[in-house]
């Protein structure tokens, strides 16, 4: 098994994204943890909106997966490592206001 199919296996559903969806393309952290995401609208969106927005196909390239009892998005694998999660830019929560 590659390790491409093992990331897949750790999510826990890879929504269907719609034709217009969004993509991340930051990540806003407080204290090192994720709580929100830049989305390539220029919208900032917290964390558990952008899992209801994935799980209805409005964002793409991600999976869900949880932790306990928190969901949360993590990078759909495609053998590109510049539009892994992990590697997006960072935001402070002053930089929105949603």
């Amino acid at each position: 098994m590659n390790t491409n199919s093992l990331i897949k296996n750790t999510l826990d559903s890879i929504p269907k994204a719609n034709e217009n969806a969004k993509r991340i393309v930051g990540l806003v952290k407080e204290n090192g943890r994720v709580t929100g995401y830049k989305l390539s609208d220029e919208t900032f969106v917290q964390k558990e909106e952008a899992v209801q927005m994935a799980k209805q196909g409005q964002i793409s390239g991600v999976g869900i997966a949880h932790r306990g009892n928190n969901q949360y998005l993590k990078a759909v694998p495609n053998g590109q490592e510049n539009d892994n999660l992990g590697n997006l830019p960072s935001f402070s929560p002053e930089n929105y206001t949603n």
